[in-house]
Parts: C-alpha cells; structure tokens; sequence
C-alpha cells in the first residue's frame, strides 16, 4: 500500500481515498454529455473522441491495480458563473500534476485524469499530432469515469456550496516495471 498519509498533507488536498480500479463505475451515458454538451469534444487529444472508447479507456485503466480519487476546493462569488468557475481549474491542474510526480518520485507508473480537457497549448493541434503527450492530462469524463457515483462510494463530498467549487482528481497507479 502506497504510504500516501505520511506525504499527502503537502498539497492542498481536501479529501482523498485509494480504490481498486476495477470498482471504478464507468458509463456510455457520460460520453453522451461530452458530444452532447461540451465544446472540446472532437478538438482535443485529451477528449473524445481521441481518448478512443469508454471501453478502451477502462481497458487502460485497468492496467493499473489501484486509483487515488482526491479532492481540491475553490472558492466563487458563485458557482454558475462559468468563467469564474473555470477560472479557478489552474490550481487543481498543478495540484494534480505534483502529486503524480510525487507518486512516481516513489517508484509508480501513473495514469493521471483530471477536470477537464487539457489547457497545455493555447491551441490544441488535434487532429494532428499532440505536441506535448507526456504532459496531457485527460479529463475525468473523458474517459466515461461516473464522477458523482465514484465520489458517493468514496464517501467523498461533491457539493458543498454555491460559492465553493470541488474539483475531483484520478490517479491510477501501479509498481515500475523494472
């Protein structure tokens, strides 16, 4: 088990919870919202369809045993605002980011997904290729991850608030293959 108490404190983390992979509750219905509702779908290489299929994308997932589900907060003058809400994924992206170093400063290999679609380049350079891979984190949903289901059975908190945003993380990780 990784030792994640003794060095989790260091970030901003408001809560957090290890899962076996395998219970992560993935859905089709998801994908629908993202090419329903969101602009980034089929212009990125962290959405779909470019992350390939909610199956593929649990096949991957699974490669890895465990998954660290955790939680960064935000404060809003009030949530609906989109803009402002946005506004504030920045600092649970570097969040997200350090502690998957940390994870593989510890010796795992790491899956990161995080809030939304990837926001390394002004300009994504999907369909062709992706500038950055080895920095590109896709979002949560992209993958067809049921954010509100995992939470629940995380026993983690999704709402708080109309002024406080809960931005979630997911790192699935296993041993370096040596």
């Amino acid at each position: 088990m990784v030792e994640i108490d003794q060095w989790i404190a260091q970030f901003p983390v408001c809560q957090y919870e290890i899962v076996p992979s395998e219970k992560i509750p993935f859905s089709e219905k998801v994908r629908f919202i993202c090419r329903e509702e969101c602009e980034r779908y089929g212009k990125s290489w962290s959405c779909p369809p470019a992350v390939g299929s909610v199956e593929e994308c649990r096949q991957r997932c699974l490669e890895y045993p465990r998954a660290l589900v955790f939680t960064t907060l935000a404060e809003v003058n009030d949530m609906a605002v989109m803009a402002e809400t946005l506004a504030t994924r920045g600092g649970h992206e570097k969040i997200s980011r350090a502690i998957c170093r940390e994870l593989e400063d510890r010796g795992y290999s790491c899956l990161c997904l995080s809030s939304e679609s990837c926001q390394i380049c002004e300009s994504c350079a999907y369909p062709e290729a992706c500038r950055h891979p080895e920095a590109a984190i896709p979002c949560v949903e992209s993958y067809g991850i049921l954010v509100t289901e995992l939470a629940e059975m995380c026993g983690m908190d999704f709402y708080y608030d109309s002024h406080t945003v809960t931005w979630f993380g997911l790192i699935f990780f296993k041993d370096k293959e040596r």
